[in-house]
């Protein structure tokens, strides 16, 4: 199989059950910024050294480029039928438990964060940052049609957990990230 069809040389492309969209609608805005933030976890993964020990958030990390598949289906789908591949409540709930863990071993906050720190928890800020804008694309989008709340629930939770993600992969590296006290 090739991996050009052609089909979008005009600036449309088609939708996951059909349909044709221009490649600029504000739905593709917010999956293909979902799709960009997938890039920027898989670049963080990659700036982790292997004998960091961080297995339990490499495994949470690839969890959450699944999710970000299985959103990104949904947001590509629009009618009555749903994608087979969805988020729930239940993927929500693991990522509050892993900010917690990772919380428990952090120091608290008591100064503004600047990005930075190891060159793998600087990458994760500028995920959070990427999660940030799909998470206001989205809500843009569910004000015109109709979208699963539960889609900005996991996307705000997901930005929570890269900025503590961020915090703990540069505290655990021993490099954390330097503050500003206001």
């Amino acid at each position: 199989m090739r991996i050009y069809t052609k089909t979008g040389d005009k600036g449309e492309t088609s939708l996951y059950r059909g349909g044709r969209v221009p490649k600029d609608a504000p739905r593709l805005e917010a999956y293909g910024t979902l799709d960009e933030l997938n890039a920027h976890l898989g670049l963080a993964l990659a700036l982790l050294p292997a004998e960091a020990g961080l297995d339990a958030a490499v495994t949470q990390v690839r969890q959450s480029q699944r999710d970000l598949f299985c959103l990104g289906a949904q947001l590509a789908t629009v009618g009555d039928q749903p994608p087979a591949w969805r988020i729930d409540e239940a993927d929500v709930t693991r990522l509050e438990a892993a900010i917690d863990a990772m919380e428990a071993g952090l120091p608290p906050l008591t100064t503004f964060v600047l990005p930075g720190g190891h060159p793998a928890g600087a990458a994760l800020h500028v995920a959070r940052t990427v999660a940030r804008r799909g998470e206001r694309l989205i809500v843009a989008v569910g004000r015109e049609e109709p979208l699963d709340p539960l889609i900005v629930v996991y996307v705000n939770r997901l930005s929570d957990y890269l900025f503590v993600l961020a915090r703990y992969v540069s505290h655990q590296l021993g490099s954390p990230e330097p503050s500003l006290e206001i």
